[in-house]
């Protein structure tokens, strides 16, 4: 149990500083310091020692060189077990450091502000500190070092304890704070300096990713299966009524909100298990909303619903009929929030996220590894369209086309959607044949009470022979948008025309595993 008779403070983060550097002057810890908190300790009273008095060598550089010295590092890293180790450190007049308390310079707060110039960031790059409690962790039979002021309670707590001694477990749990720590703030790092000046490689040959917990799920996709939240999303997401979020809801979450992102007109998406179960764009949400739900009211029972528009009364009043696990907007006005929180267990949530949070790779767990992949951007949108076919689309059918290819994008493949300019009339998701996805759509459009006929049909991917766009032509369908691309694009061509079809290829794929 390392027995605290020295200590090393140097901290950017003052939180607890002074009331953490006086428990230990009451135990008689001698403390020594540099720079702003050496200033900060002495302008409160507490006896404290410049570095520059134990190196007898002046902070140089503008304080880039201050404690880079063997009067600090040989005081961390000797082995007071090791008889050589001991010899020599007296030899050197070097006593020995027994606790260090250092957080790094504000690099990640610094370029999180607009316009820092690259200089400044760069002033930003500690080096004395990662060296000093990478020393002192490395050393941690011998040595405490904290970084995070939330251990300061019950380190001065256990010192009590134990007559100034802090036992090797706890110095051990405080040695793997700092490597992920000195992990962490070394990626940041990199990942910014790799996008200065332009980054050649899409991908980076090697691959650091650090993210904070935010909490602990209550458990995976199932009970059995632990789960855990890490990054900032609750940043982007923020609940503002309901019971604490699941694994399922946040990927759900995540996928009403980049469908709903697709359209500039208010609309709602209907989501469940990360598939759409009705999309509708309206004059107004509740407009809008009596189009998504009408696609597959049974699905919609215990959907997640985005809104593209901050929620108002009457949309909020519609939807307060049904059970809804999540409801997602970029703003809920209090009269909307006294409404849906009378079911206490329904989580709103307000986003913020924008498209810039969906621009990030798309990373999957592999065994042994992981996938990365860019993103799947819009594609095939109007501008890009090639008409094959002898029918041209109407105008109506370009926007009917438009929105049924703006849904399939967030269906899973295989899959069909039918709509019209303003709605989806029937999703068919996730089958292994395209043409059972385009029977499906059509049944649940059917059971829902509403008619394919004159419908856009969207296909994620090629028709690879005619069969499926023959079952979309018989539910109804007088245009059909596809990527194109099949060795049969002549024979699906021909079937089009032969039912007078509109039909245009995008030449971009939208597959969703």
């Amino acid at each position: 149990m390392p027995h605290i008779r020295r200590a090393l403070i140097s901290v950017s983060e003052k939180r607890g500083l002074i009331e953490f550097a006086r428990a230990l002057r009451s135990m008689n810890v001698e403390i020594i310091s540099t720079g702003g908190t050496y200033a900060e300790l002495k302008e409160h009273g507490v006896d404290v020692l410049a570095v520059s008095e134990i190196t007898h060598f002046p902070e140089i550089l503008d304080g880039r060189v201050k404690t880079l010295h063997p009067k600090i590092h040989g005081a961390l890293l000797a082995v007071l077990d090791n008889t050589e180790h001991v010899r020599q450190i007296e030899e050197h007049d070097i006593e020995p450091i027994d606790m260090v308390v250092v957080n790094l310079y504000p690099f990640e707060q610094t370029i999180s502000r607009n316009g820092v110039p690259l200089d400044q960031v760069l002033e930003q790059i500690d080096i004395g500190g990662p060296a000093m409690i990478r020393s002192a962790a490395k050393n941690f039979r011998y040595k405490a070092v904290i970084i995070n002021p939330d251990r300061f309670e019950s380190v001065i707590a256990e010192m009590k304890a134990n007559n100034g001694a802090v036992s090797e477990e706890t110095c051990f749990a405080l040695a793997k704070e700092v490597f992920r720590y000195t992990s962490s703030y070394d990626a940041v790092i990199s990942g910014y300096l790799a996008g200065v000046k332009g980054q050649t490689d899409v991908f980076p040959r090697m691959l650091t990713v650090t993210l904070s917990k935010e909490y602990d799920l209550r458990y995976g996709e199932n009970p059995h299966q632990r789960a855990a939240l890490y990054g900032n999303f609750g940043s982007l997401f923020q609940k503002l009524h309901g019971k604490d979020l699941s694994y399922n809801n946040i990927t759900d979450i995540t996928a009403a909100w980049a469908l709903v992102m697709e359209f500039e007109e208010p609309t709602i998406a209907i989501v469940k298990h990360t598939n759409p179960c009705g999309v509708g764009s309206g004059k107004n949400l509740a407009d809008a909303y009596e189009k998504a739900i009408a696609t597959d009211p049974t699905s919609a029972f215990g959907s997640i619903i985005a809104a593209n528009r901050p929620l108002d009364l009457d949309c909020a009043e519609h939807m307060h009929t049904i059970f809804t696990e999540v409801i997602i907007a970029p703003d809920f006005p209090e009269p909307v929030l006294a409404v849906l929180r009378k079911k206490k267990d329904r989580r709103l949530i307000r986003s913020s996220a924008s498209a810039k949070e969906f621009a990030h790779f798309d990373v999957r767990s592999v065994p042994g590894g992981l996938l990365m992949q860019t993103p799947d951007g819009p594609g095939g949108l109007d501008e890009e369209f090639t008409v094959v076919t002898r029918r041209k689309p109407t105008e109506d059918d370009r926007r009917s086309l438009i929105f049924a290819w703006k849904v399939a994008k967030h269906v899973k493949s295989n899959a069909i959607v039918y709509a019209r300019s303003d709605r989806t009339v029937g999703i068919g998701a996730g089958q292994m044949s395209r043409v059972d996805s385009a029977k499906i759509a059509a049944l649940k459009a059917k059971s829902a009470g509403l008619d394919c006929g004159g419908t856009a049909a969207a296909s994620d991917g090629f028709f690879p022979f005619a069969d499926g766009l023959l079952e979309v032509v018989a539910a109804g369908s007088t245009s059909v948008i596809q990527p194109g691309g099949s060795v049969r694009d002549a024979e699906v061509i021909q079937a089009a025309d032969d039912n007078n079809i509109a039909m245009v290829f995008t030449r971009t794929r939208h597959f969703k595993h």
